[in-house]
């Protein structure tokens, strides 16, 4: 791409996507990119001097005081998340124009971002339902017209276990399993193309390979080769996106914990868990963001404060400290 500061943004718009496409994200992403750019957009063409289509708008018009002005009309009625996903995604924009040397620099620090509160954890309420929902999945509970128990309580335990997102479930091959027994490790393809290696305990290892031998009697073997994906459906066709969700709330509504499940959480209460517990086992802000996977030790250090503060209402919570109140000052009088 040439250096050409008067280039049709629309234009611009999707060659930035086409060159996001590379990354494999999700279409929900790219949709959200298209819709955030747009939108945005939309607003600057409505209140530049003279009002334009935005088939004419051109990236050179997109002032810092323009964009300040577009971005305060998109908020108007938008959630602060909403907003700062829109900022991350012009940021992004900028910073592939600068790189293809259609800008000469980017605009957006200039654009008032909202303070983000980091997102607090929603693991299953509880002490002791995973390990009920575990049970129940094992069991085969509930009206199933072909249950599957091996392969419903590997799904739990990758979540449970190995803390695992709902993209990163759906990317693993057979063949990501590797390791020497006793040395087991799974290899995950990680948010942002950010790859990382998890140890599989043996538990874990056993119900894996349960699930694969059940997968070779329904299937055959031909359907357990290194690059056939790890979780299928009952038809042996690769999990999608609704039929995990599905599958996973399934397994709530069958072992009778839906009012345990924080809501909106649903998988991804699976992943809170397995981080929640790591807190509470001793587990510092490094090993959980490694495990995890997060970009930032910031959104690893949240499940330590809230487990932090779960210890200190539970101290709170004991009778004999309610009885300290007071108690020097009567003996004082």
């Amino acid at each position: 791409m040439h250096d050409k500061s008067d280039g049709v943004i629309v234009g611009l718009i999707e060659a930035f996507l086409t060159a996001r496409a590379t990354r494999k994200p999700s279409a929900h992403t790219q949709a959200a990119y298209r819709r955030d750019l747009t939108a945005v957009a939309g607003l600057a063409a409505e209140l530049a001097t003279p009002p334009l289509p935005l088939a004419d708008l051109r990236i050179g018009a997109l002032s810092p005081g323009l964009l300040r002005a577009a971005f305060a009309r998109f908020a108007a009625d938008r959630a602060a998340a909403s907003i700062g996903r829109a900022w991350s995604t012009w940021n992004s924009f900028f910073t592939f124009l600068v790189a293809e040397q259609v800008v000469p620099g980017n605009p957006m620090p200039a654009v008032g971002r909202p303070r983000m509160p980091l997102p607090q954890p929603k693991p299953l309420r509880g002490e002791d339902t995973p390990e009920q929902l575990l049970a129940s999945a094992a069991r085969g509970e509930g009206r199933q017209r072909d249950p599957w128990p091996e392969r419903d309580v590997a799904v739990l335990a990758l979540a449970l276990c190995a803390g695992l997102r709902l993209s990163e479930l759906l990317a693993l091959r057979v063949g990501s399993l590797g390791g020497r027994p006793g040395e087991r490790r799974v290899e995950v393809a990680g948010k942002g193309g950010r790859p990382r290696v998890l140890p599989v305990e043996p538990g874990l290892d056993e119900v894996l390979s349960a699930y694969l031998d059940s997968r070779v009697r329904r299937f055959g073997a031909r359907t357990v080769r290194p690059d056939s994906p790890l979780l299928v459906d009952r038809r042996g066709e690769p999990l999608r996106r609704g039929g995990l969700q599905y599958l996973v709330e399934s397994c709530y509504r069958r072992a009778g914990i839906g009012d345990r499940v924080p809501r909106g959480a649903r998988l991804h209460a699976l992943r809170h868990t397995f981080a929640t517990r790591l807190a509470e086992d001793g587990a510092g802000a490094a090993e959980i963001m490694r495990l995890l996977g997060h970009a930032s030790l910031a959104s690893s250090q949240t499940y330590i404060e809230v487990t932090a503060v779960q210890q200190r209402e539970a101290v709170r919570a004991n009778r004999t400290n309610r009885a300290l109140v007071g108690l020097v000052w009567s003996q004082a009088g």
